[in-house]
């Protein structure tokens, strides 16, 4: 049987947490429900549960010390034992985003671009990709590059994020923009010395700068680019 003092430290540890009230929290119970698991020198099994489907804990590591203390939970469900040197890989803490992925959807920025008020118009998926959850979101719309004309920035075939919440222009960042013709551009902003319109521009070398009104570039902007994940050329 596991000892409950070692694999209650390894909750600890797992989830950084150092008072009842602080695991209470993590695991969603009451703090009185801690006191009575230690009182009774037995972890519920539905803790262990809890602290998979949430952050993708290993049980038999939380249990017992053995396999990695991470699951892959779209890969199912595989416990392995440790070499007798210890743990493979360098333990982190849960709460940190970047250590958690998420499984998101991937779309071609080919498109009919969206009449009226609707700034996001009817995406096709291409595929899926495994990021770290802090790169994922409900408004983080995923794109894959389609043209050279931001390289180096964004090389052709690059995923990039695009943050659907933030469609206010500003100079120097990077938007996605709807158009008539070519469905979506991702361009660089830049306000006009006259105030008046806004520049767009490619960061390629040679790529045509066009212009927008600046009272109409609004209605275009699906969302800014907030990462771009490449290949080095």
């Amino acid at each position: 049987m596991a000892s409950f003092i070692e694999a209650y430290q390894r909750i600890q540890f797992a989830t950084n947490t150092r008072t009842q009230i602080e695991l209470a929290n993590v695991l969603e119970i009451r703090q009185s429900s801690i006191s009575d698991a230690k009182r009774r020198n037995s972890i519920p099994s539905d803790w262990y549960m809890k602290l998979f489907e949430k952050f993708g804990l290993s049980p038999d590591w939380l249990r017992h010390g053995v396999g990695p203390m991470y699951l892959r939970t779209e890969q199912g469900y595989k416990p392995q034992d440790l070499p007798a040197t210890g743990m493979t890989t360098e333990p982190v803490h849960y709460g940190d985003p970047a250590a958690k992925s998420t499984m998101v959807t991937v779309y071609s920025m080919h498109c009919r671009p969206q009449d009226g008020e609707d700034r996001i118009p009817e995406l096709s998926a291409v595929g899926k990709l495994s990021l770290p959850s802090s790169f994922a979101g409900p408004d983080v719309l995923v794109l894959r590059m389609n043209a050279h004309n931001m390289s180096p920035t964004m090389q052709r075939g690059a995923y990039f994020g695009v943050d659907t919440t933030d469609a206010r222009p500003l100079s120097g960042s990077v938007f996605v923009l709807q158009d008539a013709h070519e469905g979506l551009l991702v361009r660089r902003v830049f306000l006009d010395s006259d105030r008046e319109r806004y520049l767009l521009r490619s960061d390629a070398e040679g790529h045509p700068e066009s212009t927008a009104p600046a009272g109409e570039l609004a209605g275009r902007i699906m969302g800014r680019v907030s990462w771009v994940m490449q290949e080095l050329a």
